[in-house]
């Protein structure tokens, strides 16, 4: 599944749904959690259950509540039936919440999408999603609710900057992705009006790693999926790359256009080359 985009859309907003898939993000996120109020969450499983219903041309996936919320059985019990593409978890804290998960979902094969950073014991538990790697789509984090859960009183430095301590967040869940061995999913940027911001910032999500990005806002989409595509050069130059070391197996060092490339420039192009959908 590729996953450059994908929009949040509040699950008690189902006039919204249509008009989200219409973006051409990769996903879209129907979100039970943070977007809804209590007294919602009924209406919201429900149009959740309406929209899954009916055919899809982008995948969806369904943001339930967090495990200890008490509500997590019941959104379950209301999606699960639909098949959504995957269930995103918030506050998760490793392969111990996967499994938690799991065995609600009571044998449905959906892959899960923890948000990994929101508690203090997340951020001791990321590499071990590694071993639950075949129940995953990827992992993403936020910068919202961790700030609050250490009594942090900024995410951010003046300049923007995420601060040390989130900072270091975001790095782990980059790792523990790349670990596991599924799609690092960058998290949201808020200014949905700045557009500039938002290119910078997906531009070094993309740079450091990152596959995919969240985003909150319709016009957000495009920019987005701009930069976690790769450009014809550089897709010409990945299969390139691919190309030479299959023409010489066994070889460890070649040449390209001048230049010396070895397994980390393979390993790269590879990369590109699934990035591109290719």
């Amino acid at each position: 599944m590729r996953l450059r985009s994908l929009l949040f859309v509040p699950a008690d907003r189902p006039e919204r749904f249509t008009k989200a898939v219409a973006t051409g993000a990769d996903a879209i996120i129907l979100d039970l959690e943070d977007s809804v109020s209590a007294a919602n969450k009924a209406a919201g499983r429900a149009a959740i259950a309406a929209f899954l219903g009916a055919p899809r041309s982008c995948a969806v996936l369904v943001r339930v509540n967090p495990l200890d919320s008490g509500m997590t059985a019941d959104d379950l019990a209301a999606v699960l039936p639909g098949l959504p593409d995957g269930i995103m978890l918030p506050k998760a804290e490793g392969a111990a919440s996967v499994d938690a998960l799991r065995a609600l979902m009571a044998g449905a094969d959906i892959p899960i999408l923890p948000i990994a950073t929101e508690t203090p014991g997340a951020m001791f538990e990321l590499s071990s999603y590694a071993s639950r790697a075949a129940h995953l789509l990827g992992l993403s984090w936020g910068a919202e609710d961790l700030p609050a859960a250490i009594g942090a009183s900024a995410a951010r430095e003046a300049d923007g900057r995420y601060t040390a301590p989130i900072e270091l967040a975001r790095s782990l869940t980059l790792f523990g992705a790349h670990k596991a061995g599924v799609a690092a999913i960058e998290t949201v940027y808020p200014d949905f009006r700045d557009e500039a911001g938002l290119a910078a910032y997906a531009a070094r999500g993309r740079r450091d790693g990152f596959t995919g990005m969240m985003a909150i806002h319709p016009a957000q989409v495009a920019v987005i999926n701009a930069a976690f595509t790769p450009s014809e050069a550089e897709i010409d130059h990945a299969q390139a790359v691919i190309a030479a070391f299959a023409a010489n197996p066994g070889a460890g060092v070649l040449q390209l256009d001048g230049k010396m490339i070895d397994a980390p420039h393979l390993k790269q192009a590879h990369k590109i080359v699934d990035l591109a959908g290719l």
